[in-house]
């Protein structure tokens, strides 16, 4: 296998992600933080690695096969994800590789587990730099979803594969439309920094929060999250564009298109609007029940928690331990869904929710009339028996991976909800978990450092959809 196109790309990923150090290193020499000298340290590290890479491995014709995806997609964002924990181990003194590696791939992933402890004593541009990591993963998740995992047929993402796709190459069709969603992707940013702003927010946490909101990460700039914020209103800007970040971005370009339609017309988008909305309900009127009264700011912390959580954010305003049993299983529940493929979210998906009662329906039909013959359809198209059967594989390599890393940090120390719910958070993405180590009022600070690199794979695993990173495992990969 040739890998040079490979590593010439990973070359520029790094020279771009070197690019974007400049942000935090310029900010903190603006306001004389000495911090910027390790931001300048990383950021001519990663520039000088990215130049040899490309220069030792130019082309004149770059053309990526099924097999050279694979290796492509789990090189750059592990090497993404190692230099991007260089400028969090150069600045901070305390940190340690773990702790910094932790860091840098929770961003990346847009998980949004932490382990800093004083957040709001950390220099503009740490705080800057961690928001920057989870805009670039947001980002680059959505590219992936579009261009690669459909090639790659991971997870039944093949049903949202590009036409050009069918020749397993990475075509300049996926270029063009990944340029199309990056411009629409800074446009929700910037409106939702002004929107920030304009409920009354600092202009440098809008900036951050608008950048960890739509790339639905979770990362803020103090210490309590959203609860930091005396107003409701952050919150509910925050709702409404963490929706936005949910949904899937080609459907933006659609409707940019002139087709209005194209989001009320798509199954897997109102699924997941559908299901936000009845949830968010769920806990509307179990928070009315046991608090005996129905307050605006109990519902606006009830939607909140809910899309929050749904979505694979993971900011918080209030601490939803104490709301008892159902609502702390309830949210651990909804955690593990996510929003739309093709979107910023993390999760399952809604869409392989659906495929898999279009096909447990179509099974009962059969039970109820053997002779009869029926069709599973997905947004009025014949669904296939491979990617029906992707999705339970899916399914089953995720409920695997649970149980698996769950032991895993039980074996590490860990108490039994800590694990569970640490192994959900991060196979989904999501950030907190439950109890009072990860709960949603504690960090991952705690943790020995062998139960943060059981969570940093976990984190990998669950971005990369598993089998992007699963099939290196497999001999006949290599035999090929």
């Amino acid at each position: 296998m040739d890998l040079r196109p490979v590593l010439y790309i990973v070359g520029i990923f790094l020279c771009i992600l070197a690019g974007f150090m400049i942000v935090p290193t310029l900010l903190d020499a603006w306001f004389f933080k000495d911090t910027w000298k390790g931001f300048m340290s990383a950021m001519g590290l990663s520039f000088f690695c990215g130049i040899l890479l490309i220069l030792g491995n130019k082309q004149s014709k770059i053309d990526i096969n099924r097999k050279q995806a694979f290796m492509l997609t789990a090189m750059a964002w592990m090497a993404l994800c190692i230099f991007s924990a260089l400028p969090l181990l150069f600045t901070i003194p305390e940190m340690s590789f773990t702790d910094a590696l932790f860091e840098a791939v929770s961003g990346l992933t847009t998980t949004g587990a932490t382990v800093l402890t004083n957040i709001e004593d950390q220099s503009m541009g740490i705080l800057i730099w961690r928001s920057i990591l989870q805009w670039l993963g947001g980002v680059g998740i959505i590219v992936m979803a579009i261009s690669i995992l459909p090639m790659l047929k991971v997870g039944g993402m093949q049903l949202f594969r590009l036409e050009s796709s069918e020749k397993e190459k990475a075509l300049p069709r996926a270029t063009q439309l990944a340029g199309y969603i990056t411009c629409i992707y800074i446009g929700l940013t910037f409106m939702c920094c002004i929107a920030y702003y304009a409920v009354g927010m600092g202009f440098f946490d809008a900036i951050a929060h608008s950048m960890t909101t739509i790339a639905t990460g979770g990362f803020s700039t103090k210490d309590d999250s959203f609860a930091g914020y005396n107003t409701i209103g952050p919150e509910l800007v925050a709702i409404i564009f963490m929706i936005l970040g949910c949904l899937p971005f080609v459907l933006y370009i659609k409707t940019l298109g002139g087709e209005w339609r194209a989001i009320s017309e798509d199954q897997q988008a109102m699924g997941f609007l559908k299901t936000a909305f009845t949830f968010s309900l769920i806990m509307i009127v179990y928070l009315t029940f046991t608090l005996g009264s129905l307050d605006i700011n109990v519902v606006i912390e009830a939607v909140f928690t809910t899309i929050s959580l749904l979505t694979g954010t993971g900011y918080t305003d209030t601490n939803y331990m104490i709301w008892g049993g159902f609502a702390v299983g309830f949210l651990l529940f909804i955690s593990c869904i996510g929003g739309c493929a093709g979107s910023t979210t993390c999760g399952i998906k809604i869409f392989r929710f659906q495929i898999m009662y279009a096909v447990a329906k179509n099974q009962l039909y059969q039970l109820i009339y053997p002779n009869g013959v029926f069709t599973v359809e997905y947004n009025k198209q014949p669904l296939s028996v491979q990617i029906a059967a992707s999705v339970m594989a899916y399914f089953f390599i995720f409920c695997l991976s649970f149980v698996i890393v769950s032991i895993a940090l039980m074996a590490c120390g860990l108490d039994v909800i800590t694990s569970l719910s640490g192994a959900i958070s991060t196979l989904a993405n999501v950030g907190p978990g439950l109890g009072n180590v990860i709960g949603p009022t504690g960090t991952y600070a705690p943790l020995p450092d062998e139960a943060k690199w059981v969570l940093t794979a976990s984190m990998m695993l669950g971005r990369l959809e598993f089998f992007t990173l699963l099939v290196f495992i497999v001999p006949r990969f290599w035999q090929r």
